[in-house]
């Protein structure tokens, strides 16, 4: 029963090498070809492919902070990925939906801690607007980390909702000592 439970925790850890692989390699593509070229609208008014240094954390918050930030910056997001592999291993087998999200997370942080080690920047190359609405620009290493969160508080719902004590009849709460 461990061999197999340890075979399907390296298949997810596997589906976080192939996300973090996907993010790079798009993230390069990005670098050689759209910095290069200049943007390129793949649906014009709501996607485009915009190249953009980011050296601050999501939205660009805590950008010009220079080295500091840079390496600061690295060393909570080594943290971070330190305690997801932690839990991740912590988690039952059973438990897909956080097992999956904890995978796109870990991908995510390696991937954008990957670009602030190596550049001093993330690259971010996604670019949503729709009228005059405008996404901050983002990449696959973003998208994991959005989607492996969301996971994790659909999770705490469910779970939640899964632990709280049945109600007594007659819709009382209270402990049956007091009787």
């Amino acid at each position: 029963m461990i061999k197999r439970d340890l075979i399907w925790k390296f298949a997810y850890l596997a589906i976080a090498g192939a996300v973090f692989m996907i993010d790079q390699v798009t993230k390069s593509w990005a670098a050689s070809v759209v910095r290069i070229e200049g943007d390129r609208a793949v649906i014009p008014g709501l996607l485009n492919f915009a190249y953009a240094q980011n050296t601050g954390v999501a939205f660009s918050m805590l950008d010009g902070y220079g080295d500091a930030g840079r390496w600061g910056l690295s060393v909570i997001a080594m943290v971070a990925a330190m305690l997801v592999v932690y839990f991740f291993w912590r988690t039952p087998r059973t438990d897909d939906r956080v097992l999956g999200a904890l995978a796109l997370l870990l991908a995510g942080i390696v991937g954008n801690v990957v670009d602030r080690v190596r550049f001093g920047f993330v690259i971010d190359f996604i670019d949503v607007q729709f009228g005059n609405w405008h996404y901050p620009t983002f990449n696959v290493a973003d998208m994991a980390i959005c989607i492996g969160a969301g996971l994790l508080v659909i999770d705490m719902f469910f779970a939640k909702r899964q632990s709280e004590p049945p109600a007594l009849a007659g819709g009382t709460s209270s402990s049956l000592s007091e009787s």
